[in-house]
């Protein structure tokens, strides 16, 4: 097989839930259960850290990813979705599998593959494992895809697990309240295996505490312990500054990561890396701080407040739910600008009013549409818009919106496209 012939396997052959929706996803792990067997059983072969969450798993992961490799440990990590590249998904110290890989694991499992007819996420997570333990790796950073407890990824017995922000978001599999949402996301905690909680809410508090004492598991709310302030822009090193405050004590970090969101995930990371130095880890206090000051340069992360131009302002983000997006837009209009442009794309599966109603409406909108299946169509976005006082117009390639945009803009503007992982992976310059 070519390795284009291998991609058409995994991504058509298969449903998958980021290009169709519900009709992807699977209540069960009987299939990843018995793809590992296949493999044998390769997620046993490596240590893993296990993260979960709403908003903010994916830079979390990636923060400590980054923290470890800095320590010198061979480091996988596994995120989803990709933005421009299925080998994205699999990573080890930053650098993405081989498409090589890809095709042989392909080939050598096709027969069982064909067979067993797994989804296309439970394929993806047989060929990380696969990789993480062919390749010896010290850890794996594994980022749950949705929910938790029938994720495909919950065949691991990690050294710490890490929940972060929980909103309402895929509310059609996993609950319409916070408290229903925390129970799936709760599913990844082990027996006596630590578990971070990166925000304390009041909402999904006792649940967690229930499953901790239910398996005996040490629980830790992250936000209890460390609180991180943004302080801006430290014009020195081009990174932005983070203050941290545990014990009355004060620390100043400086991430390459720029949302002002990074707030609540930072104490989950930090608390996580100070349960693995329990455990042993040898990570002192200027490594953390190098991991960080390179998180996205080292794992590769884009698409997190993600700046794409100056003279106008241009920022990406990923974020696409209520909490992403009301976060965002906090943060973009604290900015000084003109005038403010929004090139919005959206899924037609999401609870699109919440969000419509926490942007400005003296914005400038152009609606786009990624493609692919789920995509919302440009127009019925635009109608949605302007029934919440949403005023724009119509440009349904995400890069074409962005060159009109840049014509009309002056160089005080700011633009913002967002919306959806999906349209902001169309980007083309990111």
């Amino acid at each position: 097989m070519t390795y284009q012939e291998t991609l058409d396997y995994l991504f058509n052959a298969l449903p998958m839930f980021q290009r169709i929706g519900a009709a992807a996803f699977k209540k069960d792990l009987s299939n990843t259960v018995k793809l590992c067997e296949e493999l044998g059983n390769p997620q046993q072969q490596f240590k893993s850290i296990h993260v979960a969450g709403t908003n903010g798993k994916g830079s979390s992961s990636h923060m400590i990813a980054a923290v470890l490799q800095e320590a010198g440990y061979k480091v996988g990590l596994y995120t989803s979705p990709h933005l421009k590249s299925f080998t994205e998904r699999i990573k080890i110290n930053g650098k993405e599998i081989p498409p090589d890989k890809v095709v042989a694991f392909v080939e050598q499992n096709r027969t069982f593959l064909d067979s067993l007819k797994p989804s296309f996420f439970e394929m993806t997570v047989g060929l990380a494992f696969a990789h993480f333990a062919e390749e010896k790796v010290d850890y794996a950073v594994v980022e749950v895809g949705m929910g938790g407890r029938l994720d495909s990824t919950n065949v691991i017995t990690p050294e710490v697990c890490l929940i972060t922000n929980i909103g309402l978001d895929h509310t059609q599999f996993l609950g319409t309240t916070l408290a229903e949402i925390a129970g799936e996301k709760a599913g990844i905690i082990k027996p006596k295996v630590p578990v971070v909680i990166s925000q304390y809410q009041s909402e999904t508090v006792e649940v967690f505490k229930a499953k901790a004492l239910e398996h005996k598991a040490p629980v830790f709310f992250a936000d209890r312990y460390y609180r991180a302030v943004q302080k801006g822009l430290n014009t020195s090193t081009q990174k932005c500054d983070y203050q941290i405050i545990k014990n009355n004590t004060d620390t100043v970090y400086s991430l390459d990561l720029f949302g002002k969101y990074q707030e609540k995930n930072l104490p989950g990371v930090l608390m996580v890396l100070e349960v693995l130095k329990e455990q042993g880890l040898q990570l002192a206090p200027s490594i953390v701080q190098a991991g960080l000051a390179h998180a996205a340069e080292i794992s590769g992360l884009k698409g997190r407040f993600q700046k794409l131009g100056d003279a106008p302002l241009v920022y990406c983000d990923t974020g696409h739910n209520e909490d992403g997006m009301g976060q965002l837009m906090e943060q973009l209009q604290a900015m000084p600008y003109d005038d403010f442009h929004i090139i919005l794309g959206m899924v037609n599966d999401k609870d699109l009013g919440k969000v419509l109603d926490l942007l400005p409406k003296s914005a400038k909108y152009v609606f786009c549409q990624a493609n692919i299946p789920r995509a919302l169509p440009a127009d019925e976005l635009q109608q949605k818009a302007t029934d919440h006082g949403l005023a724009g117009v119509v440009i349904r390639d995400v890069n074409e919106a962005l060159s009109q945009t840049l014509k009309k803009a002056s160089k005080n503007d700011l633009i913002f496209i967002g919306g959806s992982t999906f349209v902001v992976a169309e980007i083309e310059n990111l």
